[in-house]
């Protein structure tokens, strides 16, 4: 698999990233580990989970992804092969607690929180920690400087951010600046091919905007990971229906593109948003999730997806 620069870090991450919030839940431990064998023997080496995956689900308290990732991990043998990359921030405070009792990004939150990250996945250190959410609460310099003091320790190679407003990015960015600390190398946010309506809201998620493509697309020391870039099967799945959200006056035109050029190409729906994301500019990297084999193949094939000018001219018709 294709591995690209993260930001300037010195670090190159698969093309597609493993999402892996449901394993250890809704993805049972065996399943979870053969989706992560077919992706590391597709060439895949990048996983991303969290601290708090997949508390909302009935009986879980988040520790579950990071869990069996780290076991996985351990029963391969591969640590030094994987670019790990967890998030702190988004879990809740207390047993029983939803979003509006996150943990935050104190100091001390993400002081206690690496170290619950660091056991659950078997490693001492991670490659990528990413603030999983805007902690308006915490200045931007008390969390900025925990981090920092994280990748001095070598606990951590780099650090980034996830549903943060790109205003919000580069105060933290010229904060990091300022002080001579670890900065923000890149950020995931919702992003798919179809683009919600305005002013469309999906609670703690921030999808990317215009205003962030371009900054990352000016900043070659950032990059951009697409979270939800399938919209959960919504394009291809006649059992899932599209969110609510992205039902906007381009979307028919925008499916109807999309259809043209997965006829021209021989790929699925699916293919053709994955590697739109890659071939746009600026370029994304799609963090992928599947439940089974089949599900993550086809996501798999879109590394054999290449689309041409005229293709990408389709997909991104002033007319859409």
């Amino acid at each position: 698999m294709k591995q690209i620069p993260l930001g300037q870090t010195g670090i190159d991450v698969s093309a597609l990233c493993l999402g892996c919030m449901f394993f250890g839940t809704l993805t049972a431990r065996e399943m979870a580990y053969q989706l992560a064998d077919r992706y590391f023997e597709a060439g895949g080496r990048f996983f991303d989970t969290a601290n708090n995956y997949a508390f909302w689900i009935d009986g879980a308290t988040g520790d579950e992804s990071e869990t069996v990732l780290g076991r996985w991990l351990k029963s391969r043998k591969n640590r030094d092969q994987i670019i790990l990359a967890t998030k702190v921030g988004a879990r809740p405070g207390r047993p029983g607690g939803g979003f509006e009792s996150w943990e935050g990004l104190s100091a001390r939150a993400i002081e206690q929180a690496v170290e619950g990250s660091l056991t659950r996945l078997g490693t001492d250190y991670l490659d990528l920690y990413y603030a999983h959410i805007d902690d308006r609460q915490t200045p931007l310099e008390e969390t900025l400087a925990a981090f920092d003091r994280l990748v001095t320790a070598g606990k951590v190679r780099a650090i980034g951010c996830s549903n943060l407003m790109a205003w919000r990015i580069e105060q933290a960015r010229s904060i990091s600046r300022l002080h001579d600390w670890a900065a923000y190398c890149c950020v995931q946010q919702r992003y798919s091919y179809l683009q919600p309506r305005p002013k469309a809201t999906f609670e703690t998620q921030i999808v990317a905007s215009q205003e962030l493509l371009d900054y990352c697309q000016i900043h070659k020391d950032f990059s951009l990971l697409a979270y939800s870039p399938l919209l959960s099967g919504a394009y291809t799945r006649q059992d899932v229906a599209l969110p609510p959200q992205y039902r906007s006056s381009d979307t028919e035109a925008r499916l109807g593109a999309l259809a043209t050029v997965a006829a021209e190409t021989g790929a699925t729906a699916n293919q053709i948003v994955l590697a739109w994301l890659l071939q746009d500019t600026p370029s994304v990297i799609p963090v992928i999730a599947a439940s089974n084999k089949t599900q993550l193949d086809e996501n798999l094939g879109t590394l054999q997806v290449h689309l041409t000018e005229e293709h990408m001219r389709t997909l991104n018709s002033p007319d859409l």
